[in-house]
């Protein structure tokens, strides 16, 4: 029996899906960076089968780009090398209609090699390959969904700084919590549905938006899946989609961790389980998840690494400023039973699902460079038979003091001195992630803000 390759079957979705959608005219070939933002190229649908056959050339720089863009030389990927070319390749799967074109267009997700057909380090998505391929190796599948939680805003900024949208129903802008209030759904229903419709149709399982803790801030639940890589894509795109989707409504939207002072900031939650290739179990399934064994040596590397893991975690400046007890952010290593003040939450629900819900991470993080860390602590955690601390009970920000690092140039330092995320993630590539965010991080604390002009300039 002759094997079908590999490149042949890409073809063949090619030419379904151009077959299918003969409106199409541009294909969007996308990329994720360093900071979780989508670059890449447009092309014409006659295009698309040379990008199937040969791929597309983009500079290795593309890794090594600040949240502005600019190449950050000191990570040796931009003039050390020539600001030279890699390859990159369609992921299987992934090419979809893009519902809010007004020109039909498509959209293909792509992945960066070296010129020889090796995948690229420096590819956050690869960064996360190596690590699966570890629970590949344990005979596990990593079972995995993503909530995000993201504002909308008005495309009007006031001196600089974001606005809650005008209700298309009311008029009016929300000023109030209001938590998980249906009324406020309504108010936004058609940006929000349309979002929701157009998830569907690029095969997102996105299945559900609640109101949040904030003015016009909200929350897409997408559906578990059996790929933790898929996981991180779904996210990836269902964040760009948000933000088309808005546009198209006249607003705008933010991932921002922290957009307003005194309002709830903006998270990423990953559930995460994890089953036997051979029975199909999850091994984390028990009537005892306090004393469960494989359950509790996955939270223990995962407390075990989290300090180390913040820079993936919370990336930016900013991120630092969504921390508060007010605000459900842990800023400790903890763990409990249905305790949504903790950093790692069991749901208690039926036994078959009992998974860990972790909490710290941002909606400005990189869904790869996420799930990278934290999997790197629940392999560590199961491989060395770690074990956690007791779970907590209440208020956890009553018990313990804070630990976790509470700003980026912490918990950088953090991060390139820790043993054990050098040992999963190669040291090349936390050295290029460390010297982009101090690149920012300098030009950040070289500039002199409002503030400061208004404390210091006619007073000192």
């Amino acid at each position: 029996m002759t094997s079908v390759s590999p490149r042949v079957v890409q073809l063949n979705e090619a030419n379904t899906f151009l077959k299918d959608h003969p409106e199409i005219q541009y294909v969007d070939l996308l990329i994720t960076d360093m900071n979780g933002i989508v670059r890449g190229k447009r092309v014409e649908r006659a295009s698309l089968h040379k990008v199937y056959e040969k791929g597309i050339n983009l500079p290795a720089s593309l890794f090594a780009l600040d949240i502005n863009g600019s190449t950050v030389e000191s990570t040796g990927l931009g003039l050390d090398i020539g600001d030279s070319d890699r390859i990159c390749y369609p992921i299987p799967d992934t090419l979809c209609k893009e519902p809010w074109q007004k020109r039909p267009t498509a959209q293909l997700l792509m992945t960066m090699h070296e010129l020889d057909g090796a995948p690229f380090f420096a590819d956050p998505r690869e960064v996360l390959r190596q690590i699966v391929e570890k629970f590949d190796e344990l005979g596990l599948t990593i079972c995995a969904a993503f909530e995000l939680e993201f504002y909308l805003i008005d495309q009007e900024n006031v001196n600089g700084r974001p606005q809650p949208p005008r209700s298309p129903i009311s008029g009016k802008r929300p000023i109030s919590t209001q938590v998980y209030l249906i009324d406020d759904l309504d108010e936004y229903v058609d940006c929000l549905q349309d979002m929701l419709e157009a998830a569907k149709e690029q095969d997102l399982p996105a299945d559900a938006i609640v109101k949040e803790s904030a003015p016009a801030q909200f929350e897409v639940n997408l559906h578990h899946v059996e790929d933790a890589i898929k996981a991180c894509d779904y996210a990836v795109l269902l964040k760009r989609l948000i933000k088309n989707i808005a546009y198209d409504h006249e607003m705008d939207s933010t991932f921002m961790a922290k957009p307003y002072p005194g309002q709830a900031g903006n998270g990423l939650h990953v559930h995460i389980s994890l089953l036997d290739k051979k029975t199909g179990q999850n091994i984390f399934a028990t009537d005892d998840p306090e004393h469960h064994a494989p359950l509790r040596n996955a939270i223990a590397g995962i407390l075990d690494t989290m300090p180390a893991s913040m820079a993936f975690l919370c990336p930016n400046v900013n991120s630092y400023r969504r921390f508060g007890a007010q605000f459900y952010v842990p800023n400790a290593p903890s763990w409990g039973m249905d305790n949504r003040t903790v950093a790692v939450r069991v749901p208690t629900g039926s036994s078959d699902a009992i998974r860990i819900e972790h909490r710290v991470a941002g909606a400005d993080a990189n869904p790869y460079l996420m799930m990278a860390s934290i999997l790197a602590g629940i392999h560590h955690g199961l491989t060395n038979k770690l074990e956690p601390c007791a779970p907590i009970e209440g208020n956890s920000y009553e018990q313990l003091e804070q630990s976790l690092p509470n700003n980026l140039r912490d918990a950088l330092r953090q991060l390139d001195e820790s043993e054990v995320m050098n040992k999963y993630i190669r040291p090349e590539y936390i050295d290029i992630f460390v010297a982009c965010k101090e690149a920012e991080m300098h030009e950040f604390e070289t500039t002199i803000s409002d503030l400061e002009y208004n404390w210091y300039l006619h007073t000192v």
